[in-house]
């Protein structure tokens, strides 16, 4: 996913202190994701990134899969260029990738030349029109966010681009059981309601979304104990005085979704609710005007969502990765020889 769901961003800091994130583990995540998707790049060259935390597993998984990797890297606030190469090291270590990992700290047109498959990832953005003139026409982009997410406005690369060199690129489908990003919403939200000091069980809530994480936090919601009042908009929402909690997953617009009306209608009808925000921008000084108390305190930047998917494990973000090579494996094969089974894991342009 984009910015919507933190994918390929950059992850933690090199040494989570969590247990879930050891090289160890990462690597066997890494190993499983790749033999349920059963994951085939041999021969091919993936340029990807490498990076923090559990996106340390993308080169490891492209290895793992056969192929040739070109990673690269870059100092960044989680942590230096060296400390990234020592953390995929040791993953690919553990996970005994297949195929060399060659982690870089500049991307040169060469680079760009030789690859099969080139990920939709931070240390490679923006994917644009000068560096799409130096892909080879055999190439493919996978794009590792849904297709709905074009609409949002995201300028990390230039599908027009893509189209004219005629280079083949597609979403991946985020709902395909074995990729189950989606899944992870419920306990992404689970998450920030515990963080704000609401228990699930038993609270009254109103979600406000417009978009297709709806389905996975009114379910997560609703099978914890929540009583759950949902609506694409707060003026659509018909529900009772008692609520505990409005969470937020509005697509973000040039206004906060949220902003001084929405804040005093909140604090009218429900005094003392919280909001939680998922997604889209709250104004947090028309919040703290209106006494309308809300969670994360610091808000996230514009657009982007209040808490990564990496908030609840490495999980979500291995199996994006994974899902993200699959429909390059599905790209680089002919159309022909391309299973009803494969073409599940692509959400087409």
């Amino acid at each position: 996913m984009h910015n919507a769901t933190g994918a390929s961003r950059g992850g933690g800091p090199p040494a989570e202190p969590r247990p879930g994130f050891t090289p160890e583990r990462l690597a066997r995540l890494a190993v499983r994701a790749v033999a349920d998707l059963k994951l085939d790049l041999t021969g091919r060259t993936v340029l990807t990134e490498a990076a923090t935390g559990a996106y340390a597993v993308t080169p490891v998984l492209a290895s793992l899969a056969g192929a040739r990797v070109i990673a690269v890297t870059r100092d960044t606030a989680y942590g230096t260029a060296e400390e990234v190469r020592h953390l995929t090291g040791m993953v690919g270590l553990f996970a005994g990738t297949r195929q060399p990992i060659d982690v870089v700290t500049e991307l040169t047109p060469r680079h760009i030349a030789t690859a099969d498959v080139v990920t939709n990832s931070g240390h490679l953005r923006p994917i644009d029109a000068e560096f799409i003139a130096h892909l080879k026409p055999t190439a493919v982009v996978p794009l590792m966010f849904e297709a709905w997410e074009i609409g949002l406005g995201r300028q990390d690369v230039d599908l027009a681009a893509l189209r004219s060199r005629g280079i083949a690129h597609a979403g991946t489908n985020e709902h395909h059981p074995a990729v189950g990003v989606f899944e992870h919403h419920r306990a992404m939200v689970m998450r920030l309601l515990a963080d704000c000091g609401i228990a699930v069980y038993g609270a009254n809530c109103v979600v406000l979304c417009d978009n297709p994480f709806e389905p996975e936090i009114v379910d997560g919601l609703v099978r914890a104990g929540a009583q759950v009042h949902g609506a694409g908009s707060l003026e659509l929402v018909n529900t009772p005085e008692d609520v505990d909690v409005v969470v937020v997953a509005l697509r973000p617009g040039q206004l906060p979704v949220i902003g001084a009306a929405e804040a005093a209608r909140i604090a009218a009808r429900w005094p003392g609710a919280a909001v939680v925000q998922v997604w889209g921008d709250l104004d947090r000084e028309a919040l703290t005007a209106s006494g309308v108390p809300f969670w994360p305190p610091v808000g996230p930047a514009p657009g982007h969502m209040a808490i990564l998917p990496s908030a609840v494990g490495p999980e979500p973000i291995v199996r994006l990765q994974a899902g993200g090579l699959k429909v390059a494996q599905i790209l680089l094969t002919r159309p022909e020889l391309r299973s009803d089974e494969d073409r599940e894991y692509v959400d087409a342009i």
